[in-house]
């Protein structure tokens, strides 16, 4: 009988078992001894990623390998890990260091509040890492198979309008569980958020565990003292009980979401978690995840959403597997405000909950920013504020408790640098995903073409102010978060006189909060220079035919697909090719995406 072939999910999974690379930081020393190419194939595809480092592509993209993977060269991404988005100015010059000196410059803020060097040899991972250990940060869990950076809203702490202060549990659900080696071989990537701000700016709609806060009645209740408005959670982080005084403050939870090839929004589980539940409950989670063994089957089917896609778990089910693990009952759902507005980026001048403070949020267009913008922003924050900075979901960066009388002069040395304060709204709702610069799996360059596209589409709707949410990703893996933007599009590659160019397929009306909704593939896709045009002909037929003051998201829902594809592409619907939505040949590999 021949012997069967080992699947790549075997094989994987085999690895996984016979080594935690977390224990093995001697053999990450060697290799920057040794050289690229004494690293064996085990470390580039599988155990480096734990380490939040991953081989980087060729500047082709897939389109220059094969089996569905680009080529690589050998220099590494590294991924840094900052839970909440919280930094320091130390913090953030330690990290323009090492993009000055390991990184050609290069540095990009992600969808998850972390921030990526690119360009890093394996010679100086061993002084990189240690370099970030030496001021707090760390790369691992930053990718792989892992509790992935636990993210929160970057207001947290002097947000005028948010619930509690609940940054200090992110930090301990990091601590939990990032970098714990109980949850080192995990089935897949696992994400969690957690936020008491009203804009749900972290986005739990996407995420594998989602604590949103919420308030209910509960008389007696005592506080505990969670009032720091920085960075020093010394006196909160050991403690887990609610901080408002004759109230409970809680939490609802969601579960299971995700987007990539197969988007699912999170589930709502009927469960009021308390303030000291979080780190048990997401435990839990994490354990009834660890040990579904059907998750293991296929590495792109893999994500906890699969168990609600493909394997018939429900809200209840999943309740009852976490009860079983905590064993005790959870308190049923408290009433929540679900958010309505669109932006959740938190730019511009805000006044914070401390009289006299104010954050301004900066706009790190396309999320790259240079060591030396991270300098002006460090040194601003020291001079003018406390020394703390933020990284937010949207790829920008805010600076925190700068008073009234110096904000004007930060504004300006922002903005004279490079990051405005002020912007257009096609800026300001923009984000990209790596793209084939340094991605092996994307098939379209995404950086700078963002720039290109922000600009173009200033310069034909100048001013403009309306809400939108511009999303761009290189490949259907949706690491730009395409499905739940206004206007997604997703890269592709069609033949145009001969050669192959850089194209996009278009999905419109995705939404989150009260509206949370999967955008609408809607069979149009053109070259990527003819995406402007298509999104002028978009907007100004919204603005022609809006009712009264209705928001491209609501205008979006009542057209029909054919509508959509017609205005698109500026054609009657019945003369323009229905473009199916194609997957690459090969099955769409999972094992290098996040990577924005």
């Amino acid at each position: 009988m021949p012997e069967l072939k080992e699947t790549k999910a075997q094989r994987v999974e085999r690895l996984k078992r016979a080594k935690n690379p977390w224990d093995h930081l001697d053999e990450i020393r060697q290799f920057a001894r040794d050289g690229f190419d004494s690293i064996p194939p085990e470390w580039l595809g599988t155990y480096f990623r734990p380490w939040g480092i991953y081989t980087q592509g060729d500047g082709v993209g897939v389109i220059g390998g094969k089996n569905g993977e680009g080529k690589a060269v050998p220099y590494f991404m590294v991924r840094i890990r900052i839970p909440n988005g919280l930094l320091t100015s130390e913090q953030a010059r330690t990290i323009a260091d090492l993009s000055d000196h390991f990184g050609n410059g290069v540095a990009d803020i992600t969808v998850r509040q972390n921030i990526q060097l690119h360009w890093v040899r394996v010679e100086n991972l061993p002084e990189l890492l240690e370099r970030l250990w030496s001021v707090g940060l760390r790369t691992t869990g930053a990718c792989g198979d892992v509790t992935r950076n636990i993210t929160g809203c970057p207001l947290a702490g002097v947000h005028a309008h948010e619930i509690a202060d609940v940054s200090s549990l992110a930090l301990a659900l990091d601590k939990e569980l990032a970098g714990n080696p109980d949850f080192y071989n995990l089935p897949r990537k696992f994400k969690i958020t957690i936020t008491a701000c009203p804009d749900w700016c972290s986005y739990p709609e996407i995420n594998d565990i989602s604590f949103t806060a919420t308030v209910r009645n509960s008389p007696g209740a005592a506080p505990s003292g969670f009032e720091g408005a920085g960075f020093d959670f010394s006196s909160s982080s050991t403690s887990h009980q609610s901080p408002v005084t004759n109230h409970s403050v809680g939490f609802s939870l969601r579960i299971a979401g995700g987007l990539s090839t197969e988007p699912h929004l999170a589930v709502k589980l009927n469960a009021f978690i308390r303030w000291e539940q979080v780190l048990p409950v997401a435990r839990a989670i994490a354990e009834v995840f660890r040990e579904s063994e059907v998750l293991r089957q296929s590495r792109d089917r893999a994500r906890m959403k699969f168990l609600f896609l493909q394997h018939g778990w429900t809200a209840d089910s999943f309740l009852a597997a976490i009860e079983s693990k905590l064993g005790y009952k959870l308190d049923p759902a408290a009433p929540e405000q679900l958010p309505a507005s669109i932006h959740r980026d938190h730019l511009g001048v805000i006044p914070q909950k401390q009289p006299g403070l104010f954050t301004i949020g900066a706009s790190v267009i396309r999320g790259r920013i240079t060591p030396a913008q991270i300098r002006v922003a460090a040194d601003l924050a020291e001079h003018h504020g406390d020394g703390h900075l933020r990284a937010t979901l949207m790829q920008n960066l805010l600076l925190i408790n700068i008073p009234e009388s110096r904000v004007t002069s930060v504004v300006q040395e922002l903005t004279a640098n490079g990051l405005p304060v002020e912007t257009n709204a096609f800026v300001r709702g923009t984000v990209a995903c790596t793209g084939s610069e340094f991605c092996k799996l994307a098939l379209t360059e995404t950086k700078s073409y963002a720039r290109w596209l922000t600009e173009q589409l200033e310069e034909r709707f100048p001013g403009y102010q309306e809400d939108i949410k511009l999303h761009i990703t290189g490949c259907p893996n949706s690491c730009g978060q395409h499905w739940i933007a206004d206007i997604g599009i997703e890269g592709k590659k069609i033949k145009q006189d001969g050669k192959m160019v850089d194209a996009y397929y278009f999905c419109v009306g995705g939404s989150v909060g009260q509206f949370a909704a999967i955008a609408r593939p809607v069979g149009y896709r053109c070259a990527a220079d003819e995406v402007p045009n298509a999104i002028t002909r978009l907007l100004a037929h919204f603005h022609a035919q809006r009712h009264r003051a209705e928001p491209l998201q609501k205008f979006l829902a009542r057209q029909s697909t054919d509508s959509l594809r017609s205005i698109l592409s500026g054609q009657p619907a019945a003369q323009t090719e229905f473009a199916v939505r194609d997957l690459p040949s090969d099955r769409v590999p999972h094992s290098i995406e996040d990577r924005p």
